[in-house]
């Protein structure tokens, strides 16, 4: 009599691009190049990416907490480096990119609601989307097309700042609280995040409309 049950022999579920995307940035954590990895895909998430490098960083935080403050400030300075690089494109090159930018990295909606921001918020919209889950790429790309070079500092501050913040948190909750914490991170994080961004900002409007 045969044991086989209905699934036997049944090939398992093929992942889609983004998982296959995700598992395989994960595997990076167990390379020699990880200090190597976490640097480029920070830096390329800030251009066109679709997955953001807090997975690589909290999977190398875990197995190396000792490490991962350094692993944060490779983060950090990547994620800005391409941030830059995002910029120039916007800048000096958006004429070429953009029929590749839009509508595969974003679409001309988001794009277009984006630029209207600049003019008011400038700094804050860099800082918020660098903190949150909101794409950065958007920004980054879109900042180098709206913004002046004579802003690219402040775009820069802006970056550094909230990247530094996000990476950094990160790293610090894996290097405190261990494994168990990413359970947390994964479920809450981002939405602490957009809290904490909302109260900040909503600080200095109310300092400057109500006061």
């Amino acid at each position: 009599m045969s044991t086989d049950t209905p699934n036997s022999g049944a090939q398992p579920a093929k992942k889609g691009l983004v998982r296959r995307l995700y598992d395989w940035i994960l595997s990076w954590a167990e390379s020699r190049w990880a200090s190597t990895a976490i640097f480029l895909f920070a830096m390329v998430e800030s251009i066109f990416f679709p997955i953001p490098p807090d997975v690589l960083l909290m999977a190398l935080c875990i197995g190396m907490p000792r490490k991962s403050f350094r692993y944060a400030l490779l983060c950090t300075v990547g994620s800005v480096v391409g941030a830059m690089v995002g910029f120039g494109l916007g800048a000096f090159a958006w004429e070429l990119v953009d029929s590749w930018f839009i509508p595969s990295i974003f679409s001309q909606a988001a794009f277009d609601n984006v630029a209207n921001l600049y003019a008011e918020w400038n700094f804050w919209l860099v800082f918020t989307a660098g903190f949150t889950p909101i794409p950065y790429k958007l920004i980054t790309i879109s900042a180098g097309v709206c913004l002046g070079l004579g802003e690219f500092g402040i775009f820069v501050l802006a970056s550094l700042i909230s990247r530094g913040l996000r990476f950094f948190l990160v790293a610090g909750l894996i290097w405190k609280f261990g494994a168990p914490i990413k359970r947390f991170i994964d479920k809450y994080f981002n939405l602490c995040a957009i809290a904490f961004t909302v109260l900040l900002i909503g600080g200095f409007v109310l300092i400057k409309y109500a006061l």
